[in-house]
């Protein structure tokens, strides 16, 4: 059975350390605690005197300077897993933390998780190759020397990259490396960690280059691990649950976040917040507790991602070059329907169809399958239909040797629909505006990957009404646009009401708009 050696790197909260390594330790397993040198000695030592009489705490044998983005993360590190190696003979794995990570499973299931998947959980992808680095700094991390810590000696940290850049000083990478990046937070097996600990004692030179590199908890154990483990024990990837925000920074969980982080399929999160006494109560007494069953439906991104991003749509009040160059044709007229219920969109598509002879595309915009003429690959994907949607649709209006084409489109497809009415010829837009049953939503959320059927009902009570909003806001959002040619079906009106709309928007005889809005099951789901 599997037996996990924490390694807990900390530099505050000292009541909370100490409860984190008794919650830890009290399920059997260990930990190895490196506080910051830089902390406050007091703290370092309450921590020592209520952890000495536990036989399954130990901590680094020697304590140093923290510094973010510096080498001593790592060699503090390296400082605790070597005090863990010594103490914990009967460790078959060893598990990063820091001082705000909690579990968010049981010691139960995390040790048959362990058991069950015998490899080293690490992220580590190529450097060069991946898109890991988002922005910033990627080669000049690792061919120019960093001696000061960027936060505390700012002027001096970028003097002595300038200074270097401008006489040429670079240094070679150790070419039987291929560095890896990737998040420090790992579990590694003890075969592992003491092969890292060997190599260390052997390759000086490998410690030398990292010392002087940027950042280098991202890409030292990273890099070793790929280069000492074969490939199919590894599993790129970490056991912790964390997200950062657009700027970067991680993202804080609060004492309603317990039932998503329960099903998130990871072991531990990060981070929890301070003020969060409810949440880490109810994670302290999961982790002690067994025979518990967890739902996994793994949507807590998506979540963050959507929820996050409203209101924050850019909006740009120039077109592209490739959307100025082109017209679709003064003659021309474009027939736009708008639904977000995608399936009443269709039927009501397939009924013009069958009562006009205008050729009528369904969603090509948002789905990727939608049966398109071969047209010289312009089709192939979302990503160049849209880029290039002005030539995509005169080809289409030449390809049905038409003047008149119905399209559909999602409502939150504004800009495509700004960019064809501000076109010289002719747009018309229909939006079918539907009603959203609870149902309806849950199944959407599903769709588009928000939630999962492991989803706890709070987190959806929680969602439901942000994603309804969501949905009313794009409809606001096309009244706002104010287009010229804007009709409006209503679910809560009559046929004949919206037989009149119908034909203005087709520009056909009333009794055939008739004939398609008195369809059986219209806006059924």
């Amino acid at each position: 059975m599997a037996k996990i050696a924490y390694i807990l790197l900390c530099h505050k909260d000292p009541a909370a350390i100490i409860r984190q390594a008794e919650r830890l330790t009290a399920a059997g397993d260990y930990m190895s605690i490196h506080f910051d040198a830089s902390a406050d000695a007091d703290a370092f030592r309450e921590i020592q005197t209520a952890l000495a009489d536990n036989p399954n705490v130990t901590f680094a044998h020697k304590r140093i300077k923290c510094g973010w983005g510096e080498w001593s993360l790592v060699q503090a590190t390296i400082y605790a897993v070597q005090s863990a190696v010594d103490a914990f003979p009967r460790a078959t794995h060893f598990y990063m933390l820091s001082g705000d990570c909690m579990a968010i499973k049981s010691a139960e299931y995390t040790h048959r998780f362990l058991d069950d998947n015998d490899a080293d959980f690490i992220e580590s992808f190529d450097y060069f190759e991946s898109d890991w680095i988002k922005t910033g700094w990627r080669e000049e991390r690792l061919i120019y020397r960093h001696y000061v810590n960027e936060r505390t000696h700012k002027k001096l940290f970028y003097a002595m990259f300038e200074a270097q850049k401008r006489f040429g000083i670079k240094r070679k990478i150790p070419a039987d490396l291929q560095i890896q990046i990737g998040s420090q937070w790992w579990c590694l097996r003890r075969n592992t960690v003491e092969a890292v600990l060997e190599f260390i004692k052997k390759r000086p030179d490998v410690l030398r280059f990292f010392r002087t590199t940027w950042i280098p908890d991202e890409t030292f154990f990273q890099t070793l691990v790929r280069h000492l483990v074969p490939e199919n024990e590894i599993r790129a990837r970490t056991l912790t649950f964390l997200m950062f925000t657009d700027y970067g920074m991680p993202v804080t969980f609060y004492n309603d976040h317990y039932d998503l982080l329960l099903s998130q399929d990871y072991l531990f999160a990060r981070k929890i917040s301070p003020e969060a006494q409810d949440l880490k109560r109810r994670l302290g007494l999961l982790y002690a507790a067994e025979g518990v069953d967890f739902q996994i439906s793994n949507e807590g991104r998506s979540l963050f991602k959507f929820l996050s991003g409203r209101g924050r749509v850019g909006r740009r009040f120039a077109t592209r070059f490739w959307e100025t160059e082109s017209t679709l044709g003064r003659e021309r007229e474009l027939l736009i329907v708008v639904c977000k219920k995608w399936h009443v969109a269709k039927r009501v598509l397939e009924r013009i169809r069958q009562v006009t002879n205008v050729p009528a595309i369904e969603y090509l915009f948002n789905e990727e399958d939608t049966p398109l003429p071969d047209l010289g690959g312009i089709q192939n994907t979302l990503e160049k239909r849209t880029r290039h949607r002005r030539a995509l649709m005169r080809m289409l209006f030449d390809y049905y040797e038409t003047d008149r084409l119905i399209v559909c489109m999602d409502p939150s497809n504004l800009d495509l629909l700004n960019d064809f009415a501000s076109d010289r010829s002719v747009t018309r837009i229909m939006e079918i505006e539907c009603q959203f049953s609870d149902d309806y939503l849950i199944g959407h959320a599903m769709r588009v990957g928000l939630a999962g059927d492991q989803t706890s009902k709070d987190t959806l009570a929680r969602l439901l009404p942000t994603i309804r909003n969501d949905m009313l806001h794009e409809s606001d959002q096309l009244n706002d646009a104010e287009f010229e040619n804007h009709c409006r079906m209503r679910e809560i009106a009559g046929s004949d009401e919206n037989a009149q709309e119908l034909g203005h928007f087709l520009n056909i005889p009333m009794d055939k708009a008739a004939e398609i809005t008195r369809t059986d099951h219209l806006f059924s789901d």
